[in-house]
């Protein structure tokens, strides 16, 4: 019996292993580990600190784990979504603070007003437009970026090869219709985390 269970439970890690090369997070969109340039290390480690994060916020409140995303890059934590009021964007901050770590903090939560259904699908209409731009610009990986949009305002998390692709990003983003403004939290991959031999 013991060695059935050894075997199922050996089976069960291997194939999760082996899941494919693609990962679909929070955010909702696949992202290639082949094609990230972050370390395999760095990527174990965003992601263990990604998932405590969630666990810790869905301890605070349930309704957290609709209504917040989260995203770390190098041990670099960036917050998006709603609360209900300023108290709640505080202590959520607070608790991103106090995972384990956590290099920095960047805190975009927005506070609940009344739903705008024009408002909504034009920011959707909006992050598909860039989307689309980026994975048309043969000089950018598209895939290494994360983007949320809110009242006209793109958010655009990722990681670029070079500062001529971070700066081709935020361009991308500016020429889209309607844009108020936009907020790039975007890495170069030379700046990531040294890595210790």
């Amino acid at each position: 019996m013991k060695f059935k269970v050894l075997i199922l439970i050996f089976i069960t890690l291997f194939l999760s292993g082996c899941v494919g090369v693609s990962s679909k997070g929070i955010f909702g969109t696949g992202v290639s580990v082949a094609l990230d340039p972050r370390s395999l290390g760095t990527q174990i480690d965003d992601s263990i600190m990604q998932k405590n994060l969630s666990a810790r916020l869905l301890i605070l409140d349930k309704k957290y784990f609709l209504s917040i995303k989260s995203k770390v890059l190098d041990g670099r934590i960036f917050l998006t979504g709603k609360v209900d009021n300023p108290e709640e964007k505080l202590q959520i901050t607070k608790l991103a603070w106090e995972t384990e770590g956590a290099r920095s903090v960047r805190n975009d939560i927005k506070i609940k007003e009344k739903f705008n259904f024009q408002q909504s699908a034009k920011d959707i209409l909006i992050t598909s437009q860039l989307r689309t731009a980026l994975i048309l610009n043969k000089e950018i990986k598209a895939t290494n970026y994360q983007i949320d949009t809110y009242k006209k305002k793109i958010y655009v998390y990722g990681i670029a090869l070079t500062p001529d692709e971070k700066e081709l990003v935020v361009k991308e983003a500016k020429e889209i219709l309607d844009v108020e403004d936009v907020i790039a939290s975007i890495l170069i991959v030379d700046d990531l985390r040294i890595q210790k031999n």
